[in-house]
């Protein structure tokens, strides 16, 4: 018996580490496609949830996997944060191990976020214009050129979801030094191009966050082959 106990707890050790081992493959592999795909100076972290994975990779398919990419830049526009979840990725063991460079990876479903900066807001404002963040909106505040005369000026953002990215329109704008600016808004109002994200995922939704301005997606049936 107590050889039979002995042995169970090898075997049962010896899972927990193939385990281990198996999702540490894949997930590098996820990864070196990610890097090519998208050029990234590094490759981004990737964690497959759900325990054993072994079960996962036995059926050929992963419930959950997040991956994280960090600094991107896309488009121009550089972007801080780049988190996304794969649901339902379909990738059959006997290729990846064997066949690694050809097997057809899959997801059902992608949804992810990327955070587009301050310093980016401000990098892409209208000269003269500084962004910042207050609570769940944006602020401006700085010159604007009329006449050749530089006028202070304050306003609130709206955030408008656009075709291509994101615009942001300038609303309750106050100047300075009593001069008159007929429609002052447009020259605070300007787009940031928003495309070209990583599995090409649809622009769903954006809302401000302390970092900057976070931009939500998705996108279905998404080939993870280069």
């Amino acid at each position: 018996m107590r050889k039979l106990v002995g042995f169970l707890i090898v075997l049962l050790v010896f899972g927990v580490i193939l385990d281990r081992v198996a999702v540490v493959g894949v997930q590098r592999e996820i990864a070196t496609r990610a890097t090519a795909k998208y050029d990234l100076d590094t490759p981004p972290e990737v964690t497959i949830a759900g325990i054993p994975f072994l079960t996962q990779a036995i059926a050929g398919r992963y419930d959950e996997v997040k991956v994280a990419a960090g600094k991107l830049t896309l488009a121009g526009v550089t972007l801080s944060r780049v988190d996304f979840t794969l649901y339902g990725v379909t990738a059959p063991l006997e290729d990846l191990v064997l066949h690694a460079d050809q097997v057809d990876m899959r997801a059902e479903r992608v949804a992810g976020v990327v955070v587009v900066p301050v310093t980016t807001l401000n990098q892409k404002a209208p000269q003269g214009i500084k962004v910042a963040v207050d609570g769940d909106g944006l602020n401006v505040s700085g010159e604007i050129t009329f006449l050749n005369q530089k006028v202070p000026a304050k306003a609130t953002m709206k955030i408008e979801l656009v075709e291509g990215g994101v615009q942001f329109v300038a609303q309750k704008v106050t100047l300075g030094e009593g001069i008159s600016v007929p429609q002052p808004e447009r020259f605070i109002t300007y787009k940031i191009p928003i495309k070209d994200l990583p599995f090409d995922l649809k622009v769903t939704g954006v809302k401000v966050v302390p970092e900057g301005l976070q931009i939500a997606g998705e996108a279905a049936d998404v080939p993870l082959h280069d």
